[in-house]
């Protein structure tokens, strides 16, 4: 009994062993849109690179509240400027009121690329918020996250 039951464990391990590499092959996604992906930058996985900036707490942040206030307008329309040129894919900030304050996911390959677009951010430039750039690969699904977010925002920002 002992080596009945030896012999079909091993041939249940070669067994899977074998039909492994057959189920981990690749299908092709019956949902595929070569059209929107194609408009997104997606690779064959549907995803792309990006790069996110950390936005963080900067050295200069005394300011009056009308100074704050006409600061963080400009930011905004920074943010805002970005978006509708394709550049800025993401935006938000942290609500917990900590160092790190918030995200940007650019639509760019390069940290310098991104560098650039961050240098226009008036929050930067005064040194309110300093950034972390690093590459990441992401959906590329994230490129219609904007005119989404149109269609749901009932008040503009």
């Amino acid at each position: 009994m002992k080596l009945y039951t030896n012999t079909l464990t091993s041939l249940l391990m070669m067994s899977a062993m074998i039909s492994t590499p057959l189920m981990a092959q690749s299908e092709i996604n019956p949902q595929f849109d070569q059209a929107r992906a194609a408009k997104a930058g997606a690779d064959e996985y549907g995803m792309k690179r990006y790069v996110m900036a950390f936005l963080k707490r900067g050295p200069n942040r005394d300011r009056t509240k009308a100074e704050a206030d006409e600061l963080q307008r400009l930011h905004m329309a920074n943010i805002g400027r970005l978006a509708e040129a394709g550049k800025l894919v993401l935006a938000g900030p942290f609500l917990d009121n900590g160092e790190l304050r918030g995200i940007y996911i650019f639509d760019v390959e390069t940290i310098e690329q991104a560098k650039q677009l961050t240098e226009t951010d008036p929050a930067i430039q005064a040194g309110s918020l300093v950034m972390e750039l690093i590459p990441w690969y992401g959906s590329a699904a994230l490129m219609e996250v904007n005119d989404i977010h149109n269609t749901l925002a009932k008040t503009l920002m």
